[in-house]
């Protein structure tokens, strides 16, 4: 028993040892970042060990509502994101795409772009690689039972995953980030 119990006394004091390290050289770099940065990386940890899946970790989700059609969906995302001051401003029917290579047919998938341009261009204006992030894409995808969810990228990580954005560069994109949250669950809901 005394064996077991120095063991975990020392596995302790080994720990506690990194804990410290990890603070003094740590510390400095990470008090820099977004005060949002700890709760930006807990959900996406939390999602990751739910998951084991990094893409499903960096994704929302939102179930669509029994009884509507693609169609009524996507009609759903652009009215809402047009009574938001969120522009359309594309669309790639994925399902389409598969079907004339294969020759077969392929379950309801279409990837829908909006974008705010004047933040687009803050973004761009504050780091190129942003441009990563635009337009926002919300994808419609119909899974094996025929089912639809509705996914887009969190943008938690871009938004407090680091050093804070500029003041009126992360209001901006806060706004466009609840926006795409708000269109989501609108469309899921059937709303217009």
């Amino acid at each position: 028993m005394g064996v077991i119990r120095n063991l975990l006394a020392v596995l302790g004091a080994l720990a506690l040892a990194a804990l410290l390290y990890a603070a003094v050289t740590l510390g400095p770099k990470l008090a820099s970042f977004d005060p949002g940065f700890a709760g930006a990386y807990r959900e996406f940890a939390s999602k990751l060990l739910a998951t084991g899946d990094p893409g499903v970790a960096m994704m929302w989700s939102e179930p669509v509502q029994e009884g509507l059609s693609p169609e009524e969906v996507v009609e759903s995302l652009k009215s809402l994101a047009t009574s938001r001051s969120l522009l359309f401003v594309g669309e790639s029917p994925f399902y389409k795409q598969v079907e004339a290579i294969t020759g077969e047919d392929y379950r309801y998938v279409n990837f829908l772009s909006f974008c705010d341009a004047r933040v687009g261009k803050k973004m761009l204006e504050y780091r190129d690689q942003y441009s990563g992030f635009m337009p926002c894409r919300i994808a419609l995808v119909e899974d094996a039972d025929g089912g639809l969810t509705l996914y887009s990228m969190n943008l938690d990580l871009m938004i407090h995953g680091g050093r804070p954005l500029p003041d009126g560069l992360q209001q901006d994109a806060i706004r466009v980030r609840n926006t795409i949250r708000e269109i989501m669950q609108g469309a899921a809901a059937g709303e217009f």
